[in-house]
């Protein structure tokens, strides 16, 4: 299989980072992850991403810019994700491709950025078999304790291409409660007001600092979002 690690100027610049390791338990990438660096500068992030003393690290980094960079190996185990997990599974760091984009956390993601994100993912997904639900946020994954990629993030224009889940037009089934909906979505545990926070910052980013209590806008996008996922992914 293809590690995406190429070398020339039509791939990624390869800056290996000394920190990452074997997949455990003989685990694959099922999902993709995307942080922002939270960083002033690519510059910083591709220090930081590569020193062992940090002990952190990611498959990719994407500049403002659209420059590429390759950190680590596909096939090995990068230190992006931390603690959490994702449809009832731990170990994330062994289940995933984590990608990083340059921006404080403050602003827009710009469109050459996002450009070079999709033409990225176009190729992960083909190489691992990852459907589009599987390309989740790091506030996903670990709601209250990481809030990236974040509400300013464009998940609706990545789902036109393909590339990540968004609810479509049809009609979802009946809405039910809204903490057991995001459970079978896939959010792990956590108080309702971060899984909250979550789910808004990703589905509804215009509700995003209405007050942490739940609507029915909140449950009908829940039970729309469920009955997408389910649709690519079936009952697993």
């Amino acid at each position: 299989m293809s590690t995406g690690s190429v070398r020339d100027g039509s791939g990624p610049l390869w800056h290996p980072s000394p920190n990452f390791g074997p997949r455990r338990g003989g685990l694959r990438p099922e999902l993709v992850v995307l942080h922002y660096t939270g960083m002033r500068s690519a510059q910083a992030a591709l220090e930081r991403l590569c020193d062992p003393a940090a002990a952190v690290s990611a498959h990719y980094l994407i500049g403002a810019d659209g420059r590429l960079w390759q950190l680590v190996s596909e096939e090995m185990r990068a230190w992006h994700a931390g603690a959490g997990g994702w449809r009832g599974r731990a170990d994330v760091n062994s289940r995933s491709i984590g990608i990083e984009l340059e921006n404080p956390g403050d602003r827009p993601f710009p469109a050459p950025q996002m450009q070079r994100l999709e033409a990225l993912l176009n190729g992960v997904l083909a190489r691992w078999g990852i459907p589009p639900a599987g390309v989740i946020g790091h506030s996903d994954m670990a709601p209250g304790r990481k809030h990236d990629p974040g509400p300013r993030f464009d998940w609706r224009g990545l789902a036109r291409g393909g590339l990540a889940l968004w609810p479509g037009e049809a009609a979802p089934r009946p809405v039910g409660d809204f903490a057991r909906t995001l459970d079978a979505i896939g959010y792990p545990a956590a108080p309702e007001a971060e899984r909250l926070v979550a789910f808004r910052a990703r589905f509804q980013p215009q509700a995003h600092a209405a007050a942490p209590c739940v609507t029915d806008a909140d449950r009908a996008m829940a039970a729309a979002v469920l009955a997408a996922s389910e649709s690519q992914q079936g009952h697993d």
